[in-house]
């Protein structure tokens, strides 16, 4: 990919001229065409990945039940502007000024949250939490651990809210609902759009 100079400064360190952005047009099945944006500081190695899709897209909403092991390889796209959650745990992740996009699978989202529940769990340790705690995060990730067995005991919920639609489940049992404004409003944008402009793509 041809990387362009953009004219900001990066959002890190500060730089003056080292941030470039390179663009690649790719199709994703059940997804369809979209632009995938990475804007790199080579001052200091930061990185921002997005997808942008070609058709216009709307806020919304894609749920998958996790009841099958077929479940685990379904394809996400997730975009730097997507919550992610897991509604029967009541996990959330959401995007913060960092926030970078990723395409991935189930299992791959999976293994995220499980990462964060293990990194809480070292803090925990050493803070000398209580063992109700402790408990607590155990079981959420054996919860999760579970999800890779055939047949899968407890099914739970996988979500993405994407106030800016980039987002989404590619599987047949997948669900799509729009947002309503109220959760668009609500839902945090993660890092500033000015980063890309249509001129920028054009």
């Amino acid at each position: 990919m041809e990387e362009v100079v953009v004219e900001i400064p990066c959002p890190i360190c500060f730089e003056e001229g080292q941030v470039r952005m390179a663009t690649h047009i790719d199709e994703i099945p059940y997804f369809g065409e979209h632009t995938q944006v990475t804007v790199i500081c080579h001052a200091c190695g930061w990185r921002q990945t997005d997808f942008i899709p070609a058709d216009g897209a709307k806020p919304g909403c894609s749920k998958i039940v996790i009841s099958k092991p077929e479940h685990i390889s379904a394809r996400v796209v997730r975009s730097s502007s997507c919550t992610v959650r897991i509604i029967e745990l009541d996990l959330e992740v959401k995007p913060g000024t960092a926030s970078t996009g990723y395409v991935s699978n189930v299992e791959g989202v999976i293994n995220r949250f499980m990462e964060i529940i293990v990194m809480v769990t070292r803090q925990a340790y050493l803070d000398d939490a209580e063992g109700s705690d402790l408990k607590t995060l155990q079981e959420m990730h054996t919860t999760l651990l579970e999800l890779k067995e055939d047949p899968i005991p407890r099914p739970i919920t996988l979500e993405l809210l994407d106030p800016r639609g980039h987002s989404q489940i590619l599987h047949e049992d997948a669900e799509f609902r729009d947002l309503s404004p109220g959760e668009v409003e609500e839902l945090p944008l993660g890092p500033e759009a000015a980063v890309i402009s249509k001129d920028d793509l054009s």
